[in-house]
C-alpha cells in the first residue's frame, strides 16, 4: 500500500509538472520585471503596463499598448497577433499577421530586460525589426539621441546592445534631421501662445552657409530634434524605439527624411542608391530600462559594463559621468605659451585650433604644416605631440573626419573604387578617349543636382577617370548635358558598352566620402595617425560624412568601433573625442560636443543663454550629456567677474566648453593674472567636486555671477555677486542718472564705464556723481573701447585691455550703501550722439565656506 501510494503521489508530481509546462507556453498575459519596474505583456505581445515597482504610477499611457517587437516591410507595420513565453527557456514567441514568428530571448537583469531576436521566419518579406515603438505618458523631457524619456520622478530608454540595431524607427537614411519642434517643459513658466500647439514641427534657420543660423528660435518653448530615438507625442506623451535593418538588401532612398511639410531649405532631400553591408537584424539586441531618474545615467553604465559595450574612461571615471567633465582649451597662434598657460590653468585637453582644418590624405599624412613658435624653431605634429605627452597634455588637431577632398590620394589623380556614390548605371554605346557624349540606359536621378546639402557638385566616376556634368537629357538616348572629361586631373581612357558609370556622393565641401569599406580603412588610419603624432585628442568636424553611405547610425557605430580599435591596439590608453555633432551611434564614444561658440552659445559678461546654446543645452541634457558652451575666446577686456562666471555656470548646468586661447590675447589682458588664478580655483573646485546639487543649481541663476576664492586644497570661499549693468547710455551733457542696487551688506564702490565711439575717435572727458553725493572729473580724452574704472580704492583711465594707462587721483574712498542708491554720468564738455556708455557697478555678498 505504502508503495501504491508513493506511485500516485509521483503520478500527480509528474502531472502537476506537465500542467506547469504546458501553461508556461500557452498564449497568455505575463510579466517581465526589472529592479525598479514591472512590465506587462499580453496575449498578442502587446505592452499593456509600465509600472514603477517602488510608486505603482502607471507609465503606458491609458487604454493603449505597443508591440513588443514590430516587424517593418515596405515603410509598413506589421504587428504580432499571438505571443507565447516559455519561462523555463525565456523566450517569447511572436507570431505576426503575415504569418512569420519570432524567437525572443528575454533576460530579466536587476536592472533592466534583455531582449535578443533569435530567430524570424519569413525573413526575405522583412525590411527591419523594430523594438516597439513604445508608447508612454512621459513628455517633460524627450532625449532623442539616445530614445530616452524622462520627467522628474522616472525614465524609462532603449540602448542598443549591438552595432547593427540603431536609435528609432526605420527611415530612409536610418537617420533623424534637425527641425524645431513646440513643446514646453513647464506649460505654467512657459505657456504657449495661442498660434502654437504641442508638437507642431517647424524648419530650423540656415542659409547654407553659416550654422549659426540653424538655430533661429530664442523661445524655450521651441526645441531643436537631433534625433529620433523617442519622440514626443502630444496626444499620449511620446514613444521610444530602435530598430535593425537587413542590410543585404540595396536600397534607394530619399535622404534626408524630414517630417512632412519641412523643406530643409538649405538642405534638400536627394535620391540615393544604398549599397549593401553585411549586417543583418537576427541576433539584434537591445536592453529596455526603467528606473527612477536620478538613477538614469548609472543604470545606463551598468547596461554598458555588463553588456560589454564601449566604456571610455578619464582618470579613473566613464566619460559620461559628471564627474568626468572638464573643459579644454582651444589655441590660436604661436605655442610658446600653450603648456605653461594650461597647467596655470589645470586643464588639460586643447585642440588646436591655428594648425587649420586637417584633411586626412593618407598619401601625406602631415603636410607642410609645422607647430610654430615665436623664439624657437618650428616642430612636426609628432615631435609636438611627444612633449605634450610628457607634460600630461591631452593635445589633438581640428580634423575634417572622412572629407576626401581632390588632392587626397584615394580621389585623384587615381581615384579609389571605394568612393560613396549615389546612383549607378550602364554606357549603351563605346566612349574613346576625346568624346563628351556620355549615353546611358537610364536617367535613374542624375538629373538632381550635388548632394542633400545644397552642394550643386556633379561627378560622375567610370573606370578610374572622373567626369564633370550638370544636367541628362529626358529622351533617349539618354546623354549627359555640359560634360567635362578627366575631373581633377584624372586620366581619360576609352569604354566599352555596358560598363557601369556611377555619380559620386559629394561632401559640403565640394570633395567626396568613403563607402563602408573605405571608411574603416579611415578609421584605421585615424588610429594609426593619432599614436604616429602623440594625439590622444582629436576633434572630428565634419561628422556628417559618416551620413553619406546612406546606413546611418550604424554607419557611425563602425567607425568610431573601428577607431578605438585602431587606436588601442597601436598603444593608445585614453582617446578624448570631440566632434561636430553627436548621435546614438557616436554617443557611447564621445567625450565632449563643443559645438558652436561665442554668444551663439552663452555670453559669461552678459550672464545670458545664446539661441545655439539653449537648443543644444536640451537636447544634450536631455540624452544624459554634458551641455555645451562651445568654444568662448579669451576676451582681451574681461573682467574678472567675466571670467569666473563661465566656470560657475559651467558647473551649475554641467556645462563643457572650450576656452580659446592665444597667447596675444592673453597678454594684451590687464586682469590675466587674477583671471588665471580665479579660473583655476574653480577648475580645482570642480575636480574636487565640492559643489553639491543645491550649490549648483544657485550657480545657475542668470541674475547672479560669483567668486570664489581657494583657501585649501578642498577649501573654498563661495561669493554671490550681482551687478548693476547699464547699456548704451547716452553721452550727454545732461547724461543719464541709473538707479542702484546693493542687496548686500555696505560695501566699498566698484564700477567700470566703457566707452563705444567710431572707430579711432575718441570723447573729451567725464563726469560721474555717486550716491553719496561725490563727483567725480575725468578731464581728459577716452578713446573707443578704453574704460574708465574705479576699483580698490584707485580710479585710472585703461586701454581696451583694461591696463592702466593714468591714474586719476582722488581724495576720498567712495562706498555703495546698502540698498537703493543713484549713479550719474554725463559727459564733461559736449556731448556726441554717436557714443554710447557702458556703466557696470558689481555688488559682492557674504562669502559661504565650501
Amino acid at each position: 500500500m505504502k508503495q501504491l501510494g508513493l506511485q500516485v503521489v509521483r503520478i500527480n508530481v509528474c502531472i502537476a509538472f506537465v500542467l506547469l509546462c504546458i501553461s508556461t507556453i500557452q498564449a497568455q498575459s505575463f510579466h517581465l520585471q526589472s529592479q525598479y519596474a514591472k512590465i506587462g505583456i499580453n496575449s498578442k505581445g502587446f505592452i499593456t503596463s509600465i509600472k514603477d515597482k517602488k510608486t505603482g504610477v502607471e507609465y503606458c499611457p491609458k487604454g493603449m499598448s505597443s508591440a513588443l517587437m514590430s516587424l517593418e516591410a515596405n515603410k509598413k507595420y506589421i504587428l504580432p497577433v499571438k505571443a507565447v513565453y516559455n519561462l523555463a527557456k525565456k523566450e517569447i514567441v511572436l507570431t505576426y499577421s503575415n504569418g512569420a514568428i519570432a524567437s525572443i530571448k528575454a533576460e530579466q537583469k536587476q536592472q533592466y530586460l534583455r531582449l535578443q531576436l533569435l530567430s524570424l521566419t519569413k525573413q526575405s518579406e522583412v525590411d527591419n525589426i523594430v523594438w516597439g515603438p513604445y508608447k508612454t505618458n512621459i513628455s517633460k523631457i524627450i532625449g532623442d539621441v539616445i530614445g530616452v524619456v524622462r520627467n522628474d520622478d522616472f525614465a524609462i530608454g532603449l540602448l542598443g546592445l549591438d552595432d547593427n540595431t540603431t536609435s528609432g524607427p526605420p527611415t530612409d537614411g536610418d537617420m533623424s534631421f534637425m527641425y524645431y519642434f513646440i513643446h514646453s517643459p513647464d506649460p505654467k513658466k512657459y505657456p504657449l501662445p495661442p498660434h502654437l500647439k504641442e508638437g507642431q514641427v517647424f524648419s530650423i534657420g540656415g542659409d547654407g552657409i553659416s550654422d549659426v543660423a540653424f538655430y533661429s528660435q530664442p523661445e524655450e518653448y521651441f526645441r531643436m530634434n537631433y534625433g529620433n530615438g523617442a519622440i514626443l507625442e502630444p496626444a499620449f506623451g511620446s514613444s521610444i524605439s530602435m530598430h535593425a535593418r537587413d542590410r543585404r538588401k540595396e536600397q534607394i532612398i530619399r535622404f534626408p527624411a524630414y517630417p512632412e511639410g519641412l523643406d530643409g531649405k538649405a538642405n534638400s532631400s536627394r535620391y540615393q542608391l544604398v549599397v549593401p553591408a553585411n549586417a543583418h537584424f537576427v541576433g539584434s539586441t537591445v536592453a529596455f530600462y526603467a528606473c527612477p531618474d536620478s538613477l538614469g545615467l548609472k543604470t545606463i553604465e551598468k547596461i554598458v559594463l555588463n553588456e560589454g559595450l564601449p566604456h571610455p574612461e578619464i582618470d579613473g571615471k566613464w566619460i559620461k559621468d559628471p564627474g568626468a567633465y572638464r573643459p579644454d582649451i582651444a589655441w590660436w597662434g604661436a605655442h610658446d605659451s600653450l603648456v605653461s598657460y594650461a597647467k596655470q590653468l589645470n586643464m588639460k585637453g586643447v585642440q588646436d585650433e591655428g594648425y587649420g582644418e586637417y584633411y586626412p590624405n593618407p598619401a601625406d599624412r602631415w603636410g607642410k604644416r609645422k607647430i610654430n613658435f615665436r623664439g624657437s624653431a618650428s616642430l612636426t605634429v609628432p615631435q609636438y605631440g611627444a612633449i605634450m605627452q610628457k607634460e600630461g597634455i591631452r593635445y589633438g588637431l581640428h580634423t575634417l573626419c572622412e572629407f576626401l577632398q581632390p588632392g587626397t590620394s584615394d580621389v585623384s589623380p587615381v581615384p579609389s573604387d571605394s568612393l560613396a556614390i549615389m546612383q549607378r548605371t550602364i554606357l549603351t554605346k563605346d566612349l574613346s578617349e576625346t568624346d563628351t557624349i556620355i549615353t546611358v540606359a537610364d536617367t535613374a536621378y542624375f538629373n538632381e543636382f550635388g548632394g542633400w546639402e545644397g552642394n550643386h557638385t556633379n561627378v560622375l566616376k567610370i573606370g578610374k577617370e572622373l567626369i564633370e556634368y550638370n544636367g541628362i537629357s529626358t529622351t533617349k538616348p539618354y546623354r549627359f548635358l555640359n560634360v567635362k572629361r578627366g575631373f581633377h586631373n584624372t586620366a581619360r581612357a576609352a569604354y566599352k558598352a555596358g560598363i557601369t558609370i556611377v555619380k559620386l556622393q559629394p561632401n559640403c565641401y565640394r570633395g567626396f566620402a568613403p563607402d563602408m569599406n573605405l571608411q574603416e580603412v579611415y578609421a584605421d588610419y585615424y588610429g594609426k595617425w593619432l599614436i604616429e603624432g602623440g594625439m590622444d585628442y582629436i576633434d572630428f568636424d565634419g561628422l556628417e560624412s559618416c551620413m553619406y553611405q546612406g546606413h546611418g547610425q550604424y554607419s557611425f557605430k563602425r567607425f568610431f568601433r573601428k577607431l578605438f580599435d585602431s587606436y588601442k591596439k597601436n598603444g593608445g590608453k585614453y582617446l578624448r573625442v570631440m566632434g561636430s555633432a553627436v548621435g546614438e551611434g557616436s554617443w557611447h564614444y564621445m567625450s565632449v560636443c563643443n559645438v558652436g561658440g561665442g554668444d551663439h552659445m552663452f555670453s559669461p559678461v552678459l550672464n545670458k543663454w545664446g539661441i545655439e546654446g539653449k537648443d543644444m543645452r536640451y537636447v544634450f541634457e536631455s540624452s544624459y550629456l554634458p551641455a555645451t558652451f562651445g568654444i568662448q575666446s579669451y576676451q582681451v577686456d574681461w573682467s574678472v567677474y567675466d571670467a569666473e562666471n563661465l566656470q560657475a555656470k559651467s558647473i551649475g548646468w554641467d556645462a563643457l566648453y572650450m576656452l580659446g586661447l592665444s597667447q596675444q590675447t592673453v597678454e594684451a589682458s590687464a586682469e590675466k593674472e587674477t583671471i588665471f588664478k580665479a579660473l583655476r580655483a574653480w577648475e580645482d573646485a570642480r575636480v574636487a567636486q565640492v559643489f553639491t546639487k543645491a550649490h549648483k543649481e544657485r550657480l545657475k541663476d542668470l541674475d547672479y555671477k560669483f567668486h570664489l576664492e581657494q583657501t585649501g586644497a578642498r577649501s573654498f570661499n563661495l561669493y554671490p555677486l550681482k551687478e548693476n549693468r547699464f547699456r548704451d547710455m547716452p553721452y550727454s551733457a545732461a547724461g543719464m542718472q541709473v538707479q542702484l542696487h546693493n542687496e548686500f551688506d555696505e560695501q566699498a564702490l566698484e564700477f567700470a564705464v566703457k566707452v563705444y565711439a567710431p572707430k579711432d575717435s575718441s570723447i573729451t572727458g567725464l563726469k560721474i556723481i555717486t550716491g553719496s553725493g561725490a563727483e567725480i572729473i575725468i578731464d581728459r580724452k577716452i578713446a573707443a573701447g578704453q574704460y574708465v574704472i574705479y576699483k580698490n580704492g584707485k580710479l585710472y583711465v585703461t586701454n581696451q585691455g583694461r591696463k592702466m594707462l593714468e591714474q586719476i587721483p582722488l581724495a576720498q574712498q567712495l562706498k555703495i550703501s546698502k540698498g537703493q542708491s543713484s549713479f550719474k554720468v554725463q559727459a564733461l564738455h559736449t556731448g556726441n550722439e554717436k557714443v554710447k556708455l557702458e556703466l557696470v557697478v558689481p555688488v559682492i555678498g557674504k562669502a559661504e565656506k565650501i
